[in-house]
């Protein structure tokens, strides 16, 4: 593999043609591995002179600081381990199905009978037969491979399967489809796969909990979402990782005539956390609307790239992002809206705002446009600041102390993004993890003042 500067793959820990040839899974699964090891070898990996890669730690990453997991460790598929997930899955309320991945492969999946009997799938990929696998097999990657880089690659290479969902034409889930991600293991390299297609005229709701446990692990996450004509689909994704997780996921969407995707992101774990999200109206009358909120402390790098990429006229595409870091925490927000010559009629809104809570935290926000159309509407903006004094000045006067007035403010800023996330039964329990992160620096910054208080008395 022809790598410059940090070489990723040199099979000191990592050999990726042995790791990859030794998971266990169907032949049709191995063969696809197989291609895509080779493919690994024809690119090279990205450093932070690349736009894609600009404000990130990306020179200093080297797979070999990780280990592949063994066919022991992953299990064959179809294998039902102690699911767990049973909490995470509850905060969601009511819900259709369930899956459980345990470091990447499916360990349990569970549908309603009555949405099964109308054609809904909800399975692991590397145990599909028949039509499925053949339906898996038709759209596997044609979502993600449009722009694809050194880890998507990676990912195909070491994919155990991943999570199947479908929805057939006409179908109407009214409860959320809960997946949930769970790594665990020292050192390990864990490579998670996602794949959602939504017929025509159907609805769906998906949602997405990604957490590790507190040890060295790295994690590839691809999710891919097809949505079809007229169809809905909202999506959320919460990614909670433990303090010493880097985790690189990619979740790429295409909405065809008059579809609707609705995507929300909730990003506060991980040591270097990044989101490639990445959204093609294909079809005219298609839309799509993006929100995240993100909340960054310690050391921590949340790191977000978007696309809203316009193909067909009288398309539609909104985008929210708002975050707030501290500490020593960094964020970058780097989003691109394509307005492609065909895309007449279009409109584009990105918006994205970033609240500074410490003097040793930062944040980057570059919003780009490429309009190649001349009859749209277009719009781009972002802000990056402390806490309004103003707002601080106002509750102080009525009685709130200063740790409580920063802590109402940041909860209030977050609040729009909070309030239309697409399943409420998520709402409280999300404020309450942000509001834990918010409570930490206020105990810190009384910590801080007692001890300045007392050097100085």
């Amino acid at each position: 593999m022809t790598i410059p500067a940090s070489p990723v793959l040199d099979s000191r820990t990592f050999d990726l043609e042995s790791a990859s040839a030794a998971l266990p899974g169907p032949e049709w699964l191995a063969q696809r591995r197989a291609t895509y090891v080779a493919r690994v070898h024809d690119v090279s990996f990205p450093t932070t002179e690349e736009e894609l890669w600009r404000y990130t730690d990306i020179n200093r990453f080297d797979l070999n600081d990780y280990r592949p997991l063994t066919a022991s460790e992953v299990g064959n598929p179809g294998e039902n381990s102690t699911p767990g997930g049973g909490v995470v899955a509850a905060e969601a309320g009511d819900h259709c199905a369930l899956v459980i991945v345990r470091d990447g492969r499916v360990v349990h999946h569970a549908l309603d009978p009555e949405l099964e009997a109308q054609g809904v799938v909800v399975t692991g990929i590397a145990e599909a037969q028949g039509d499925v696998r053949e339906h898996i097999l038709a759209h596997l990657g044609t979502v993600v491979q449009e722009t694809e880089d050194t880890f998507t690659l990676l990912n195909e290479a070491m994919s155990t399967g991943g999570t199947y969902v479908y929805i057939p034409d006409s179908v109407v889930c009214v409860n959320p489809i809960v997946i949930v991600h769970w790594c665990e293991g020292d050192d390990v390299a864990v490579f998670d796969r996602t794949l959602v297609h939504v017929g025509r005229n159907a609805q769906a709701s998906v949602i997405e909990r990604f957490e590790s446990s507190d040890q060295h692990i790295f994690m590839s996450s691809i999710t891919e979402c097809i949505v079809e004509e007229n169809a809905h689909v909202k999506f959320l994704t919460t990614q909670e990782d433990g303090p010493d997780t880097t985790h690189i996921g990619v979740h790429r969407t295409h909405v065809y005539r008059d579809g609707h995707f609705e995507s929300s992101t909730v990003s506060l774990g991980g040591k270097y956390a990044r989101l490639r999200g990445e959204v093609s109206l294909m079809e005219q009358g298609s839309t799509s609307d993006v929100m995240a909120v993100y909340y960054g402390d310690n050391e921590q790098l949340l790191d977000f790239r978007t696309l809203q990429d316009h193909r067909a006229p009288r398309t539609t595409s909104t985008l929210l992002f708002k975050g707030a870091v501290e500490d020593k925490a960094r964020s970058v927000y780097s989003g691109m809206i394509h307005l492609r010559e065909v895309a007449q009629g279009a409109q584009a809104y990105q918006t994205n705002r970033n609240l500074v809570l410490d003097h040793g935290a930062h944040a980057e926000s570059i919003p780009n446009l490429m309009i190649e159309a001349n009859d749209v509407k277009c719009s781009h903006g972002s802000t990056v600041g402390p806490v309004d004094e103003e707002q601080l000045y106002y509750l102080a006067t009525r009685g709130v102390s200063p740790a409580d007035a920063e802590k109402l403010i940041v909860l209030g800023f977050f609040e729009d993004v909070f309030s239309r996330l697409s399943v409420p039964a998520l709402i409280a329990p999300l404020r309450r993890s942000v509001n834990k992160k918010i409570s930490t620096l206020a105990v810190k910054r009384e910590s801080i003042e007692s001890v300045e208080k007392a050097e100085t008395a």
